[in-house]
C-alpha cells in the first residue's frame, strides 16, 4: 500500500531540532529557521554527539562564516516561497536584502562564488519542488499554482517546469493521478 505524505519542512527540522536538544539537555531557544541560540556553555564532547544525533536526518551545525551566509539565503528562499505567501509578490533580491540587511549584489555573489548556481536558480528550484507538492496534494489547478508563484502564466510555470524536471506540470499531473490508480 501507498499513501502520500505532504510536510511542512520548516516545522519537521524545528521539531526535530527541539527533541535533540532536548535529549541533550542543552538550555536553548530556537530564533529563526536554521537558527539556535545554546543559553549554556556546551563542552566539546557534548556537541560532537549533539552534531553526529542530527547527521541521519540531514541537518548539520555550520561553522563556517560564508557557509552561514549560504545557509541564511538558502533558508529565506525556502520561506519566501513554500511560508511567505506575500512574499512572492516582491522581487526577490528586495526581498533577500531587506531580510538579510546585506545588498543583493553581495549575496548574489557569495551564492554563486559558493554553490556554483545563481540565487535565481535556486530559487526556481524551490519553487518548482512547491509546484510539485502542490501538484501531489491536488490543491490547486496549474492556473492557481501560477497565479501563487507570482508567474506571468501558466506557459512561464510550464516551461520552467519542464526545463528543471523534463516533463511538463500536465504530465507530472498524469503520472501522479495514474499512481493513484495503481495503489487504489
Amino acid at each position: 500500500m501507498r499513501v502520500f505524505i505532504k510536510f511542512d519542512f520548516n516545522t519537521v527540522c524545528k521539531k526535530i531540532l527541539s527533541e535533540k536538544l532536548e535529549e541533550f539537555q542543552i538550555k536553548h531557544r530556537i530564533l529563526g529557521f536554521g537558527e539556535v541560540d545554546f543559553l549554556e556553555i556546551v563542552p566539546k564532547d557534548k556537541l560532537r554527539l549533539f552534531t553526529e544525533s542530527l547527521r541521519p536526518y540531514g541537518i548539520e551545525i555550520v561553522e563556517n562564516q560564508k557557509t552561514v551566509m549560504i545557509q541564511k539565503i538558502k533558508d529565506a528562499i525556502v520561506d519566501m516561497v513554500f511560508n511567505d505567501e506575500t512574499s512572492l509578490n516582491v522581487k526577490s533580491s528586495v526581498y533577500l536584502a531587506e531580510k538579510l540587511d546585506r545588498t543583493y549584489g553581495y549575496l548574489s555573489n557569495l551564492f554563486s562564488e559558493v554553490t556554483y548556481t545563481s540565487i535565481e536558480n535556486f530559487i526556481i528550484l524551490q519553487k518548482i519542488e512547491y509546484t510539485k507538492q502542490l501538484i501531489i496534494n491536488n490543491q490547486l489547478s496549474l492556473t492557481e499554482i501560477a497565479f501563487k508563484l507570482n508567474y506571468s502564466s501558466v506557459a512561464h510555470l510550464s516551461s520552467q517546469f519542464k526545463n528543471t524536471t523534463g516533463i511538463t506540470p500536465s504530465a507530472f499531473q498524469r503520472i501522479i493521478k495514474r499512481r493513484r490508480e495503481i495503489t487504489n
